[in-house]
């Protein structure tokens, strides 16, 4: 059962307090207090003469919207979503990272028992705001770049224009700063729909003030729903704040607003969609299902929306009509202590892991805290850690925005491209049909010229199709496609590619430096002790015969080896010229059935291992100088133990390419 604790009308009875002794006072001479009014002082929202006051003097009410025509958008015949014309506020000290792949979106619930009557305390919110406000105080965590703040409706208790003059005071913290937030109605603030007219709400946030927020992109024609669009991870988001209850307009405005944009994810907030069950879960509410069929399901491009309005937190997934997943989240603490003290949730997005990251606290509380100030109640308050306050949501966004923001596939790029100077041997297989066999006498030239041609070599007794054309590829290779070798060990079976015996690449020593990279994929059925202890890259002689007999040295391996454990690391073992025994570099433990490039960088004295451009901490810090060389053939995909092919490869092998000096991660094939 859904549990509408809240769902009165303006004017109802607020709940009692607990009466309990507070030990802070935030708006007197405390240490609390003397830290907010230092920061009011700093931003410039403390005139002269007002350092000692702790709450903040009474404001002058917003110009009336009806009066001032703020209540309405001036738009053109060609813009019929009421798009702001004017300019964008000042910046101030709003500059978060649009670029970085890390980024928070702050949302604040209910705040209404806050400003309630002749009961007004905005310390709370103010200290949230700070929060928001301040990178410095945030240094460190995991909420440093704060690129939107999200408030759900039901700013005051009774809609009252006294309540309005405290709260429009609070918020021109965020509005000298320039910052970037949303607002709306909740039921507390208004009645009936969008199209009421004229209220102390829409007087206090009204569209002339939303204009200069930077985030604004257009107001609906009544002014009671905004658009916002902001940029985060590289891309624009769009967020929808949305009035308490939307008329046919407001959903044909909001709609169309979508309909706009058709490339950007999009967040909905408003007061009321789902409500929470007791196991935490959440479900629509009647009003919510209205939303959910006339707005959300529709739009593939809404993957969250955030309400408040119900109590307790909680949270569900659903479906939208393109089988997409939905998040629906409500958040509400004013059946807090202290009326909520202006908790807020931060959703911390990151998009290289594919998350985001949620959890809930009061920045209020928590200067409280650093002052030493905190009473009993306040301290069970300073962060709730509960699964429905602080959790993660798994989101693959590149899969779930495909359907409206593609990404769109990196384009092939031709061979002479790849042939950096220093190049010695570059190998691709595009030439031949995807799914065809590669056959007795074919042979892959080396691009380069350079005659480092590769022939097929094949263990006898081997099925057929051991090695086959494919169109697969990591998504930054070169060349669009592949070979699949069927290979394994014990009793070893399958296909492999050698340089020809006339190659010069078999006689080099890599006295200058070098770098080896391969781009490779091992399939699910790829088992350790079958195809463990496999090269993707090798090179034929033995340890013993080149004479190297020191510590780490195994007589019957190969003097070069790029391959894979029998517990799926990478491994390079590869005996220097300046070495009696082998050097060695790992990676950590890889995933099946996922593109890899591997590059092993040698720049005269190290060698290093990449994975996807990523240096690896398991190399090696002796000094090695070039690479032993027998003057025998490189084998692709084969693997020899004592002078005699014990394992093949059993996965895919792309582009591979050997330069005669270390190359830096921008210069790699994947880059």
């Amino acid at each position: 059962m859904h549990r509408p604790l809240d769902a009165h009308t303006p004017g109802d009875p607020d709940v009692p307090g607990c009466g309990c002794p507070v030990t802070a006072d935030p708006d007197g001479d405390g240490v609390a207090a003397a830290g907010r009014r230092a920061f009011l002082q700093r931003a410039g929202a403390l005139g002269v003469g007002t350092g000692a006051a702790g709450l903040l003097a009474t404001p002058a009410l917003a110009t009336p919207a009806h009066a001032a025509g703020a209540g309405r958008t001036d738009r053109g015949d060609d813009d019929p979503y009421g798009r702001a014309t004017t300019g964008r506020g000042p910046s101030g000290t709003w500059r978060p990272d649009p670029d970085s792949p890390r980024f928070t979106v702050v949302v604040m619930p209910d705040t209404q028992y806050l400003f309630d009557q002749d009961r007004i305390h905005p310390a709370p919110v103010e200290a949230s705001f700070r929060w928001v406000l301040d990178p410095e105080g945030r240094a460190g965590g995991n909420d440093e770049n704060i690129v939107f703040l999200a408030h759900l409706g039901d700013v005051t208790n009774n809609g009252l224009p006294e309540e309005y003059a405290a709260a429009t005071e609070v918020f021109g913290l965020l509005d000298r700063a320039g910052a970037s937030y949303g607002v709306l109605a909740g039921n507390h603030d208004v009645g009936d729909d969008d199209q009421r007219g004229a209220t102390p709400y829409l007087d206090t946030f009204s569209v002339a003030r939303a204009r200069k927020r930077p985030s604004h992109h257009s107001s609906s024609p009544d002014g009671y729903n905004t658009a916002h669009i902001f940029t985060a991870g590289g891309r624009r988001w769009l967020l929808l704040a949305l009035d308490w209850r939307l008329s046919e307009a407001g959903f044909a405005w909001a709609n169309a607003v979508i309909a706009d944009n058709p490339t950007l994810p999009v967040i909905v907030t408003t007061h009321e969609i789902v409500g929470s069950h007791d196991d935490g879960t959440a479900g629509l509410s009647e009003y919510g299902q209205r939303m959910w069929d006339r707005l959300i399901k529709g739009n593939d491009q809404i993957f969250l929306t955030l309400n408040g309005h119900y109590w307790p937190p909680g949270s569900t997934v659903m479906k939208n009509d393109a089988g997409h997943d939905v998040h629906l989240h409500i958040t509400n603490y004013q059946d807090r202590y202290y009326g909520g003290a202006g908790m807020v949730r931060s959703y911390r997005f990151d998009l290289d892991r594919g998350r985001i990251d949620v959890a809930t606290f009061s920045p209020w509380i928590r200067e409280l805290a650093a002052a030493g100030q905190l009473n009993e109640l306040a301290a069970r308050e300073l962060e709730l850690t509960s699964a429905v306050d602080r959790f993660s949501m798994e989101i693959d966004f590149t899969e779930r925005f495909a359907g409206f923001a593609p990404v769109a596939p990196r384009k092939a790029r031709p061979a002479r491209r790849m042939l950096l100077p220093g190049t010695l041997a570059y190998w691709r297989f595009d030439e031949g049909t995807a799914g065809s066999d590669v056959t007795a006498g074919t042979v892959f030239r080396d691009r380069t010229g350079n005659g480092n041609d590769l022939e097929l070599r094949t263990v006898p007794g081997t099925p057929a199709h051991a090695l086959v054309r494919t169109g697969d590829h990591h998504p930054d290779q070169p060349a669009h496609a592949s070979l699949v070798f069927a290979g394994q060990g014990g009793p070893v079976s399958g296909s492999y590619l050698r340089t020809v015996d006339k190659a010069p690449l078999n006689h080099e020593t890599f006295e200058r430096g070098h770098t080896f990279e391969v781009f490779f994929k091992v399939p699910a059925d790829w088992d350790g002790g079958r195809n463990g202890w496999s090269a993707m890259l090798s090179r034929a002689g033995t340890a013993a015969a080149a004479g190297k007999n020191g510590p780490g040295a195994t007589p019957e391996e190969p003097v070069l080896t790029l391959g894979l454990s029998s517990s799926l690391e990478l491994q390079w073992n590869a005996y220097p010229l300046n070495q009696n025994g082998a050097t060695t570099a790992w990676s950590h433990l890889l995933q099946k059935e996922e593109w890899w490039h591997v590059a092993v960088v040698n720049d005269g004295r190290l060698s290093k291992l990449y994975v996807n451009g990523c240096e690896e901490g398991r190399n090696p810090t002796s000094r090695a100088v070039g690479l032993t060389s027998l003057g025998l053939p490189f084998l692709l995909g084969g693997y020899q133990w004592a002078d005699a092919v014990s394992q093949v490869f059993h996965g895919t092998i792309g582009d591979v390419r050997v330069t005669g000096r270390a190359l830096s991660p921008r210069q790699f094939m994947n880059a």
